[in-house]
């Protein structure tokens, strides 16, 4: 499979463009760190002229019937499926996604674009009596919010992109949205796809930038809301320009998610799970995976076993390699800060390093390539337990009761998800209801659905994507009231 990326436009709605106010980025190939492509960037003037095409055609927009909004999401639905493969290798070119991650992540991206599509022509309002003796009564109707701002990170461009761009078009919102410049490729096809299946010139604007081209985006004053997916840092910038404008926002921000092991559990099912989903797949680089492993002391050194056990198999490498279940981390600057983490958690004797702890050697030493890694006695109130490592490592921790887990669990400024391991339902029931977090996963591992509402509480933010609770983001219901006629003093 060829390494060869695609050219990157910035996508004026259905104008392609090769050259931005923005500058330009040098993209890296995350096994080789050689340049491969030349990214174009947007700038200010890019937004506004995406702003005043959308301005444009908005009314149309809001006013084409459901069934032709359903039928083209249902059509770029299609057109992703039939691009599945082709979307996986940009995946894995953008930011080291192996290409197994990277077809799940196309199914999920697919997923949620048919689930939006099912909304488009079943989004109702509701009849009010007021119960006034004069006889008036009220009724709600939605309306899209109008032009709406989406920045979307680097580590699951796709998914972001089916989890909100087609939430807010089902609400008949016209989108301004920014991927992230250093995972541009994914969002490229994603573009040309939408122009394909029918989505009218100026309703989509996708435009890799720069933080010059997301602050135009925050700040535009005819852009009415924002979603934003990234790290708390940003999100805090984000929210004071948006502060000045009364600008409402969906901020989804990462997580340390706590996943609690009990005894009663299938042990080889959960270690399983514990590896898939914080070493391989996206190499530990997502929000909500369970990367603090608590573990009841009974079952605590059986479980590590079968952690180092599982992990020895997975295969490092070349993302478009098959068989390869952890790539590397997105660039240099993350290679850095993770080993950095793991030099200060060894200093402050924070943790025990079982597995990993380093940079691979090498035919994989030219790369983003991190260790497979493995900490036991972790400290629970260390950056290492407290911070997202975002790389292929999970912490494991020993508890003696169900008060301990818990209060270990929450000890977190995140709260994006937590993880139950065990066959109790009592015990399910009881440990849920405490756990401080926007998603309890019982039994599995990290799973988005479209149908349900996905987000957090604490620094990981707020709002909701999936489920009704996800395009109600992109709507405002407007009452009506309907009055009998007759005069103030009659």
């Amino acid at each position: 499979m060829t390494n060869q990326p695609p050219a990157v436009h910035l996508h004026l709605g259905h104008e392609a463009r090769t050259s931005g106010t923005g500058g330009t980025h040098p993209h890296l190939h995350p096994v080789s760190q050689k340049i491969q492509a030349d990214i174009p960037l947007a700038g200010a003037d890019e937004v506004n002229e995406a702003v005043a095409k959308a301005e444009s055609v908005q009314e149309e927009w809001r006013r084409t019937p459901p069934e032709a909004k359903r039928d083209i999401l249902n059509r770029l639905a299609d057109l992703l499926e039939e691009n599945k493969a082709e979307l996986a290798r940009m995946t894995a070119l953008d930011g080291g996604t192996p290409l197994m991650a990277g077809e799940r992540g196309v199914d999920t991206a697919i997923g949620w674009t048919r689930y939006y599509a099912g909304w488009c022509d079943k989004l109702t309002g509701e009849l009010m009596s007021t119960f006034d003796t004069r006889g008036e009564f009220s009724y709600s109707v939605p309306e899209p919010i109008g032009i709406v701002g989406i920045i979307i990170t680097w580590n699951g461009p796709l998914i972001s992109l089916g989890m909100k761009v087609c939430a807010a078009l089902a609400a008949g919102n016209c989108i301004i949205c920014k991927p992230a410049e250093i995972t541009p490729f994914a969002p490229e096809l994603f573009a040309l796809l939408c122009k394909e299946a029918g989505v009218p010139d100026g309703v989509l604007s996708i435009l890799p930038g720069s933080a010059e081209c997301g602050e135009a985006i925050v700040r535009h004053k005819k852009v009415r809301k924002l979603s934003f997916t990234g790290g708390p840092i940003t999100a805090r910038k984000i929210l004071h320009a948006a502060a000045e404008e009364i600008k409402p926002t969906v901020m989804e921000l990462g997580g340390k998610s706590a996943s609690i092991v009990f005894p009663d559990c299938d042990l080889q099912a959960a270690a399983e799970r514990a590896v898939f989903w914080t070493i391989g797949c996206l190499s530990g680089q997502g929000c909500a995976l369970p990367t603090r492993q608590l573990v009841h002391a009974d079952v605590h050194d059986e479980f590590v076993e079968k952690l180092k056990a599982i992990a020895s198999e997975f295969k490092v490498g070349d993302p478009l390699e098959p068989g390869v279940m952890v790539g590397p981390v997105i660039n240099s600057a993350a290679v850095e800060r993770i080993l950095g983490m793991f030099e200060r958690a060894k200093a402050d004797n924070a943790g025990k390093f079982v597995m990993g702890g380093g940079r691979c050697g090498g035919d994989l030493a030219e790369g983003n390539f991190i260790e497979p890694t493995i900490i036991t006695e972790a400290d629970p109130d260390h950056e290492i337990t407290q911070v997202e490592i975002f790389g292929p490592a999970v912490v494991v921790m020993k508890f003696h009761d169900e008060d301990e887990a818990v209060r270990i669990a929450n000890n977190s400024e995140y709260g994006l998800a937590a993880y139950i391991q065990s066959d109790d339902i009592q015990r399910v029931h009881r440990i849920a209801e405490r756990l401080q977090a926007g998603g309890v996963y019982v039994n599995g591992g990290f799973q988005i659905n479209p149908h349900t509402p996905f987000g957090g509480v604490g620094i990981s933010g707020f709002g909701k994507e999936g489920g009704k609770a996800g395009i109600d983001e992109f709507i405002h219901y407007k009452t009506v009231t309907i009055g009998t006629g007759a005069g103030i003093f009659s």
